[in-house]
């Protein structure tokens, strides 16, 4: 049987994409290219599908939510906080699992960090 190798892409859709690209690029540190194409280290990266009712994407209009894998969360949380972003002020650890913490990007949409343990 065929499988897929891992995410080639994910496709948000912006009302100004210049201005979101620049605040992934400036605030994460995403640094795609002209076309999009962003190297990311290698690691793991989870699949997991959620309860339709579920409130941990933020919006119920949210239909998917972004995990990106960070070194230092507290480090990356700070550096949200440092250029304004809107950065939730709590945190979670899981026992095996790593640290989380949470952003909400300019449009709108809750992002996950994740600091694997």
């Amino acid at each position: 049987m065929e499988r897929v190798l891992g995410i080639g892409g994910y496709f948000l859709r912006a009302a100004d994409p210049a201005a979101l690209s620049a605040w992934y690029r400036d605030c994460l540190g995403l640094d795609a290219d002209e076309n999009g194409l962003w190297r990311q280290d290698a690691g793991p990266t989870v699949f997991a599908a959620f309860d339709s009712g579920t409130d941990y994407f933020g919006s119920r209009e949210q239909q998917t939510m972004l995990n990106f894998r960070v070194r230092d969360l507290d480090a990356m949380l700070a550096q949200l906080r440092d250029k304004g972003a809107a950065v939730d002020e709590e945190t979670q650890d899981m026992e095996g699992i790593g640290r989380f913490g949470w952003v909400t990007d300019p449009e709108g949409r809750r992002i996950e960090l994740w600091q694997p343990a």
